[in-house]
């Protein structure tokens, strides 16, 4: 058995889960309202306050869906209560970013300001002029969309500059030496 497939999931107060015919799963909840198509294959139930995940047989792909339905569903049920962020640096002389209205406006050190729209969903905040919060309710969002602000200016090894993820650690690397 998957030891996380096999794994209830808890549903707290305030959130209603709901499963529709060929696994179209809705929850509900105080942040906002998420749906999404898992494999049809697995089996999802929901009993009382918990929601479970079997699945059919023991094949290799039977056994891959099975811990990545489970976590798909609970990735639901956090974003719909506490909702997911990713919190971005912005590290180099010159290089910063800032807000107005729904556009993100970043001075990385090209000839031009790089402006983002935040996506549907997404909103990112930004503190300081160098540390921008990409705030949502659904993960994979979340992360792609600070994954596109990190490749506007990826950084880099020898003077660290660039956009990093806050828990980010840069392997840096020693510069040239002049000649003896």
């Amino acid at each position: 058995m998957s030891r996380i497939g096999r794994m209830p999931i808890a549903i707290p107060a305030g959130v209603t889960v709901d499963i529709a015919e060929n696994n179209k799963v809705t929850v509900k909840g105080p942040k906002g309202t998420l749906e999404r198509v898992l494999p049809s294959e697995m089996e999802i139930k929901l009993d009382g306050a918990e929601v479970t995940v079997t699945r059919p047989n023991d094949l290799k792909k039977m056994k891959s869906l099975h811990g990545l339905t489970r976590t798909l569903v609970n990735n639901m049920v956090i974003g719909v209560t506490d909702g997911y962020e990713k919190k971005l640096e912005v590290n180099g002389v010159g290089y910063r970013a800032a807000k107005a209205g729904k556009k993100l406006t970043l001075s990385l050190g090209y000839s031009h300001p790089v402006e983002m729209e935040d996506p549907e969903g997404i909103e990112t905040v930004v503190e300081g002029q160098n540390v921008i919060i990409v705030k949502g309710i659904d993960k994979e969002k979340v992360g792609q969309f600070a994954a596109e602000i990190r490749d506007k200016r990826r950084p880099e090894p020898y003077k660290g500059k660039g956009i990093k993820y806050a828990d980010e650690t840069i392997r840096r690397k020693v510069g040239k030496t002049g000649k003896k």
